[in-house]
């Protein structure tokens, strides 16, 4: 059974389609990143798993409840930056939360020390930095242990350490809590740090999903190529299809962009061309570089 699927979520403002029959697949135990650029629908379509607005079209199953009100039982979410009473106490605000959510809020201490703000609980949220502000969000996105966290943009706006810190802390979350998240960002870079799956969107469609290591590894990746003979290595380079010449990499050798081939594929060509090989390393590709690619945007 899928932590979340989702199948032709639609939803439309005006003339305008924010999500245009949008599917995800969220498997438990993920760290799905929700990838794409801002205004691509990721805050729509949390909005839209969660009940806070209705789409225009489509279904969404947590856990495989598809009701409207029960689906959400199991979840915890932050959705954009999250807002407290600022004149009060860390724990206050989750104790008002508990009252909310008929929770009983002897969990509160527990979720403080769970995101590290033990020691600055009774601190009014005024003094917060804007790290200890998300992550009292956290602690108030968890307090009734939910099977799925979805976050959209969990370190909007911090610096590098706080980053770094919300990533472990989410990660530590996941891993010893066995807490399925959904994680929506715009900053690539981050999410490929911390994922373990991911969905692209761009202008409300899904444009790729699946594992970030089969992603990044996928035909279109770039290798380092050397040989004996550089010169009849370059000219064989020249001559196979989808094989896309950059320029010098590495000392001795070639660095090739492959289009539509596998890196097996064009070891195969050369070998075919009686031109020795020497070296085929893979150079790898950021999440950046597959987002680029698939939008058409490089």
């Amino acid at each position: 059974m899928s932590a979340l699927e989702v199948r032709g979520l639609t939803r439309r403002y005006g003339a305008r389609v924010a999500l245009d029959g949008l599917n995800l697949n969220v498997e438990p135990g993920d760290i799905y990143g929700f990838l794409g650029p801002n205004g691509a629908g990721k805050t729509t379509a949390l909005r839209c798993i969660l009940g806070l607005i209705r789409p225009n079209a489509g279904d969404v199953a947590i856990f495989g409840e598809t009701h409207p009100v029960k689906r959400r039982e199991h979840v915890g979410a932050m959705v954009e930056t999250p807002n407290f009473h600022d004149w009060m106490s860390g724990r206050a605000n989750l104790e008002i939360a508990c009252a909310y959510a008929g929770l009983d809020k002897g969990v509160v201490p527990g979720a403080l020390d769970r995101v590290g703000l033990a020691d600055r609980a009774e601190d009014e949220v005024r003094g917060y930095s804007l790290g200890m502000r998300q992550r009292l969000g956290l602690a108030r996105a968890i307090l009734g242990g939910p099977k799925l966290l979805l976050l959209d943009e969990p370190t909007n706006g911090m610096d590098p350490q706080g980053m770094r810190d919300v990533r472990e802390l989410i990660q530590s979350l996941a891993r010893t809590d066995k807490l399925t998240v959904v994680v929506s960002s715009h900053l690539l870079y981050e999410v490929e740090a911390l994922a373990t799956r991911v969905g692209i969107l761009r202008t409300g469609k899904l444009i790729a999903e699946g594992d970030v290591r089969e992603l990044l590894a996928g035909p279109d990746a770039k290798v380092e190529v050397g040989g004996p003979d550089m010169a009849a290595l370059g000219a064989a380079l020249a001559e196979i299809p989808g094989a896309i010449v950059e320029g010098d990499g590495e000392a001795g050798r070639i660095s090739v962009s492959l289009d539509g081939i596998s890196v097996a594929d064009l070891n195969t060509a050369l070998v075919g061309r009686g031109v020795a090989v020497d070296a085929l390393a893979g150079r790898g590709r950021s999440l950046e570089d597959l987002f680029l690619s698939l939008t058409g945007d490089a």
